[in-house]
C-alpha cells in the first residue's frame, strides 16, 4: 500500500507471545514509522491494538536501543561494555564456540523463547546453526507445555474453537485468563456475546480487570482448578445432565472418568477450592442448560503441579455436555495445532543436520540449577557457553537467585542478541544488536485464532542492528558450515516455511485464514488416532486433581512457615519482561506491587503503599503492598515480570518461584509458591 513517495503503509504482524497475533499497518514517512494501527480488515484484530503494542514504535526508537555490538569490560552483571565492530565480535564468538565444540559441542546451549513468535526470527536459521553444531537441545517449556501436552493428549492436538464463534455463545466461562490484559481480541467477541444476552463467568484466584466486567467471579484457591472440574463432572453425572449420545460416539474412557468424578461431590470440591458448594452446583446446571456454552481456558491454570491434569479435565467438560455440537460451544486453550499441516518445520529448522548425533536436552525452566551443575555422566558436560535470543532468563526464569549465580560464572561464555540492556544482557560477554519487528521480515502462525499473518519490514534497521537470521548466517560462515541452507535469504526462508497456502495472497493481503471446518468437533473428528476425545491416552492415568507442590495438603510443615499462596501473573501493561523499559507504559504501571487482602494485611501490620518483605526458603523480594480485595484471603499476587534492576533491591518476584515441574510437560510451577509477608 502506497500513497506517495514520502508516505507508505506497510502490513505487518505483532510478534509477541499473545494469543491475538494481531495484523498491523505501519505508516512510514521519510523512512520512519509515525503510526501503528491494527488492520481493520483482519477479523481477529478488527483495527484495534492493545495499549502495549500500539506503542511498539517506542521500542524501535527507544533511546536505550542497543545499536552496535558491545563487548563486556566490567564484571558480569555490571552492564559495563564498549562498542566493537561486527567482524570483531563475530570472529571472537565463532572462535570461542569452535574451541568449546572441539571438546564437546553439547557444552554449548541455545536459550530462546517467544520474544518474537515469528517463524523466521525465532526458529529457522538459529535451529539450523545449532543442529549443525551439535549443541545441546533446549526444551522450551517455560510458558505452555503442561497445558499444551495435556490438550494434545485429550484432543489429539492443540485445537479448539474459532475465536469469532465466541460472539455466538450464550455462556462463557473465562477460566484462568485475564482476557482484558492478555487476550484483548477474544474479549471483544465476548463483549459482543454479552451485549446479546450471554453471561460471562470468570474463574480465577484473583479478581482481575476481566473479573470486574463479568457477571460472576469464582475466586478459587490457586492450583485447585482440577478439583473444580471434577466437582462439575460429579454434578453433571448425578443430576443426569450428560449428553450420553455424544459421549458414546465421541469419547473414549468415560467409564473410568465417571468413577473418578463420583469421588468428587460438590462439598469435597468446594472444600479444596475454598468455595461454597452451592456455587459449584449452580454453575454445573447453568453450564449444562445453556446452549451454546463455551470455555476460554488460558495458561494460568497450568502453572502448578497438577496443571496438566487440570487442563485435561476442563477440556473434557464440553465433551460431556455435547457443547461442541453448536457454533459458539466448545473450548479454546490453543489453536496452534491447526497450523501443523501447513508448517514446513523440518525444512525450516533442518533437524537432519544433526546426522546420527543425539545431543542431550536441557529444560529451560531449570536453567538455574543446570548452569551450576558440574560435568557428570548423568548430566553430561558442564555448560560452557550460552547463546540467548528472544528471551530474558535472568528476569523470567524461576528461582532467579540461582539463575543469576549461573550467569555470573566467569567461565560461562555468554552471547545475547537483544534490543536493550536487559537483566540478562548485563551478564553477557557480547551483546549483539537485534532488529525489531518493524525492521525485518517474518511469518506468524497463532495460538488464539486460525490466521497466518505476514510481517513486511517497514523501515531499514536502525544503527547496526541485524535480524537474528543474519547473525546466525554470519556465525555459520565463520564456523565453516558450508551447507547450502546457510545461504538462504529471509525471502527464501519465508518461501520454505509454509505449504498448502497461497503465499502470494498472504503477502498481498497480509494474512490468510486456514481452511479449518466450522464447528470442528460437532461430529467428533478429534485429531486422535481413532477420532475420539481421550480420557486417558495410552500410557496416561485417568486425570485427577493433584494438590500443588506447596500447599497445606501436600506440605503442611512448609505451609505452617509460609501460609500465603502466591501467584505472579504479568502486570497489565507488560508482556512478561517485555515493555518494562517503555517509559509511558511503566508510568501507567507505577512500580512493583504485591496485592494482599485486607485481612492478611491487618494480621501482619501492613498498610497500603508500605514496603513489604516477601520471602520463603528460596529468597526475599521487597516491593510495595497494594492492600486490595483483588487478592482473596490467603493468597497474594506478585505482579510481574519487572526487570530485576528496577526493583527495590535488584530482585523481582521470581526470586521466590520454584524450579519444580508440572505433572505433564516438564513445565514450571510459577503459581505453586508459598510465601510469608512482613513489613519491611
Amino acid at each position: 500500500m502506497q500513497t506517495n513517495t514520502d508516505l507508505r503503509m506497510v502490513r505487518g504482524a505483532c510478534p509477541h507471545d499473545c494469543p491475538d497475533t494481531c495484523a498491523w499497518i505501519a505508516t512510514v514517512e521519510r523512512g520512519k514509522v509515525i503510526r501503528l494501527q491494527g488492520d481493520p480488515d483482519h477479523p481477529p484484530t478488527h483495527g484495534a491494538l492493545c495499549t502495549k503494542v500500539s506503542r511498539y514504535a517506542e521500542r524501535t526508537y527507544h533511546a536505550g536501543r542497543v545499536l552496535t555490538p558491545l563487548k563486556r569490560v566490567g564484571p558480569k552483571g555490571a552492564g559495563q561494555f564498549v562498542p566493537v565492530g561486527w567482524d570483531e565480535a563475530l570472529d571472537d564468538i565463532a572462535a570461542r564456540l569452535r574451541e568449546i565444540a572441539s571438546r564437546d559441542p553439547e557444552a554449548i546451549l541455545p536459550y530462546s523463547y517467544a520474544g518474537t513468535m515469528g517463524m523466521l526470527q525465532s526458529e529457522s536459521m538459529d535451529r539450523r546453526f545449532f543442529h549443525r553444531l551439535g549443541a545441546s537441545l533446549l526444551d522450551r517449556t517455560i510458558c505452555s507445555n503442561a497445558g499444551g501436552e495435556a490438550l494434545a493428549g485429550t484432543y489429539g492436538g492443540k485445537l479448539g474453537m474459532h475465536l469469532e464463534d465466541y460472539a455466538a455463545s450464550r455462556l462463557i466461562l473465562i477460566w484462568g485468563s485475564n482476557s482484558i490484559a492478555s487476550n484483548l481480541h477474544f474479549w471483544t467477541f465476548a463483549q459482543q456475546a454479552k451485549r446479546q444476552g450471554a453471561r460471562l463467568v470468570c474463574i480465577d484466584p484473583r479478581r482481575t480487570e476481566t473479573a470486574d466486567k463479568c457477571h460472576q467471579h469464582i475466586a478459587l484457591r490457586p492450583g485447585t482448578d482440577g478439583a473444580l472440574a471434577l466437582g462439575l463432572m460429579h454434578e453433571l453425572i448425578t443430576a443426569g445432565l450428560l449428553d450420553e449420545d455424544y459421549i458414546a460416539r465421541h469419547v473414549d474412557g468415560f467409564d473410568a472418568l465417571r468413577e473418578r468424578a463420583l469421588q468428587w461431590p460438590a462439598a469435597r470440591a468446594a472444600e479444596v477450592c475454598g468455595l461454597d458448594a452451592a456455587v459449584i452446583t449452580a454453575l454445573t446446571h447453568e453450564y449444562a442448560a445453556t446452549r451454546p456454552a463455551a470455555i476460554r481456558l488460558n495458561y494460568g491454570v497450568q502453572r502448578v503441579r497438577g496443571g496438566g491434569n487440570a487442563v485435561r479435565l476442563i477440556a473434557l467438560l464440553p465433551c460431556l455436555t455435547g457443547a461442541w455440537r453448536e457454533r459458539g460451544g466448545g473450548l479454546l486453550l490453543s489453536s496452534s495445532g491447526w497450523f501443523r499441516a501447513f508448517r514446513n518445520d523440518a525444512v525450516l529448522q533442518r533437524p537432519d543436520l544433526l546426522g546420527d548425533r543425539r545431543p542431550r536436552t536441557i529444560n529451560m525452566s531449570t536453567i538455574g540449577d543446570d548452569l551450576l551443575r558440574d560435568s557428570s555422566p548423568a548430566f553430561g558436560p558442564r555448560v560452557e557457553a550460552i547463546v540467548v535470543y528472544n528471551s530474558n532468563p535472568v528476569a523470567v526464569a524461576p528461582d532467579s537467585s540461582k539463575v543469576v549465580a549461573g550467569f555470573r560464572r566467569e567461565d560461562l561464555f555468554t552471547v545475547v542478541l537483544e534490543h536493550f540492556l536487559t537483566d540478562t544482557a548485563d551478564h553477557a560477554d557480547y551483546v549483539l544488536p537485534a532488529t525489531t519487528q518493524l525492521e525485518h521480515r517474518d511469518l506468524h502462525t497463532a495460538y488464539g485464532h486460525t490466521y497466518v499473518v505476514a510481517n513486511e519490514p517497514a523501515v531499514a534497521p536502525l544503527g547496526q542492528a541485524r535480524p537474528n537470521t543474519q547473525v546466525f548466517r554470519d556465525l555459520a560462515a565463520r564456523m565453516g558450515f558450508d551447507e547450502p541452507c546457510f545461504a538462504d535469504t529471509d525471502e527464501q526462508l519465508a518461501a520454505q516455511a509454509l505449504q498448502g497456502l497461497d503465499l502470494q495472497a498472504l503477502r498481498a493481503q497480509g494474512w490468510v485464514k486456514l481452511p479449518v471446518p466450522d464447528r470442528p468437533f460437532a461430529d467428533g473428528g478429534f485429531s486422535t488416532p481413532n477420532g475420539r476425545a481421550q480420557v486417558a491416552p495410552p500410557g496416561w492415568a485417568v486425570p485427577d486433581h493433584l494438590p500443588p507442590h506447596e500447599s497445606p495438603a501436600s506440605a503442611p510443615a512448609l505451609a505452617a512457615r509460609y501460609p500465603l499462596a502466591m501467584i505472579s501473573p504479568p502486570a497489565r501493561n507488560f508482556l512478561n519482561s517485555t515493555f518494562v523499559n517503555v517509559q509511558s507504559l511503566r508510568d501507567i504501571e507505577g512500580e512493583p506491587l504485591l496485592e494482599i487482602h485486607p485481612d492478611d494485611a491487618a494480621a501482619r501490620g501492613i498498610a497500603d503503599g508500605s514496603v513489604v518483605r516477601v520471602f520463603n526458603d528460596r529468597g526475599t523480594y521487597r516491593c510495595k503492598a497494594a492492600v486490595s480485595t483483588r487478592a482473596r484471603s490467603g493468597v497474594v499476587i506478585g505482579l510481574g515480570v519487572w526487570w530485576r534492576k528496577l526493583g527495590l533491591d535488584g530482585t523481582n518476584v521470581n526470586e521466590l518461584t520454584s524450579q519444580r515441574l508440572t505433572d505433564i510437560g516438564r513445565a514450571p510451577t510459577f503459581y505453586d509458591c508459598l510465601v510469608e509477608v512482613q513489613p519491611g
